[in-house]
């Protein structure tokens, strides 16, 4: 496999020659609904044979492919660097390092998401069914969830019941306060989690209690130790997402003890997006030097063998004005690049962020910058978990097109099952 970048000129037909590879292995690969490309593009082309073009050398090949020159070498039997146009090489498979993948799934239709169940099973070990959130006193919503749950076991991933303090306004720190400083609410929240965990047959529990205040962080990490004490003796999973951060020091952030937390759950899903987001200026959604740093810090408070790296499938369309954000709305990657093709401009990529971007006006004159996550910068979050030998890679969510996942996973990975 390897990533090749769209350029000028370029078509379906001619890079799938330029390849001798079929046009529809690019199509199924790439979860292409058309032949039109446009330059910048990413296409993932998963063949074990790469075609010497003018201006190739090694490095650019495993840049590429994402093998390492002296890979690339040994199993070529090359003596030298020299390369010459039409040279076939063979790309040799990487070594797989084994994971514990989770992702999102937000419940659409019964026969939407279990479709969605079945074609992501194979890259993921848990599912993180969106959700049941809290409600006053310590109590639980409802979720017509008995189908997902059994398709999810019946295609071997561990579906967990994902815990959040969503309400009618959006994630709400007041409530979250409320229930864990009242310790009859905490314990009775501790009890309906277990029963439901256990009634619906659920393998276990993943929270995403989002804005946790600073003065609860410690009641937070007790709630959640009290959570697993409750879950582990019979057997259940329990795993947290976080907000991605590279110290301590932001008051907002400081509600979220990575070391505490690492400490008595079974995984910690670090949500490594959203750097910059809808109510944000336009920039990078996961910028690879700030998910790196918080690679790092999480390292430095917690084992490595607990951190899921959370990665995006989408990216941000903002409406300008002058320079000033009228509106921005998500999309996904898919989406983006249909964007692109639609208004005939070229996609950009930025080495610093390892994010693509580009801008076009629309019907009414309107600036649009977006940024967004594609294979290239999908490859790059692969090889932080690969070269820091984390537990796993994880997703939100699986609902947002992300075609050319289902051949970069593999390349990197194999993906445990614990059920």
């Amino acid at each position: 496999m390897f990533i090749y970048t769209v350029k000028p000129g370029d078509s379906l037909f001619s890079v799938a020659s330029k390849y001798e590879v079929s046009m529809n292995t690019l199509r199924n690969a790439n979860g292409l609904k058309e032949t039109t490309l446009v330059p910048g593009q990413d296409l993932v082309v998963p063949t074990t044979r790469y075609i010497v073009q003018p201006g190739d050398s090694l490095y650019l090949i495993s840049q590429m492919s994402f093998i390492p020159v002296q890979a690339l070498r040994e199993v070529n039997g090359l003596r030298s660097d020299a390369l010459t146009p039409g040279m076939r090489l063979t790309l040799p498979a990487r070594v797989k390092y084994p994971v514990e993948n989770f992702s999102f799934l937000l419940l659409t239709t019964p026969a939407e998401s279990i479709e969605v169940i079945a074609d992501s099973a194979p890259y993921n070990t848990y599912y993180g069914i969106f959700e049941h959130h809290i409600l006053e006193g310590g109590w639980l919503s409802e979720l017509d969830d008995a189908a997902v749950i059994q398709a999810s076991r019946n295609h071997h991933v561990a579906p967990l019941a994902t815990i959040t303090n969503l309400t009618a306004t959006g994630f709400s720190a007041t409530l979250v306060s409320q229930i864990l400083n009242n310790p009859e609410q905490r314990n009775r929240l501790v009890e309906n989690i277990y029963t439901l965990v256990k009634t619906k047959n659920y393998a276990g529990a993943t929270i995403d209690f989002e804005l946790v205040r600073e003065g609860d962080r410690d009641l937070y990490t007790g709630f959640l130790r009290s959570l697993n004490e409750r879950l582990k003796p019979e057997g259940y999973f329990l795993s947290v997402a976080v907000p991605a951060k590279s110290n301590d020091e932001a008051p907002w952030l400081r509600g979220y003890d990575y070391g505490g937390i690492g400490a008595v759950v079974d995984f910690v899903f670090i949500m490594t997006y959203d750097y910059h987001e809808a109510s944000s200026d336009p920039g990078p959604v996961a910028p690879i030097g700030e998910v790196r740093r918080t690679v790092e810090y999480a390292l430095s408070q917690m084992n490595r063998r607990k951190i899921v790296l959370g990665v995006a499938r989408y990216g941000y369309d903002w409406t300008m004005a002058d320079d000033s954000v009228i509106s921005a709305k998500a999309v996904t990657a898919s989406d983006a690049v249909h964007l692109a093709m639609r208004y005939s401009v070229p996609i950009q990529y930025s080495e610093v962020y390892q994010q693509p971007h580009f801008t076009y006006w629309d019907e009414r004159g309107r600036r649009h910058i977006v940024w967004f996550e594609n294979s290239r910068g999908r490859a790059q979050k692969y090889k932080l978990v690969y070269d820091y030998r984390l537990r796993g890679v994880g997703a939100w969510q699986l609902g947002f097109e992300f075609p050319q996942s289902h051949v970069l996973l593999p390349h990197f990975f194999s993906v445990k099952k614990v059920i």
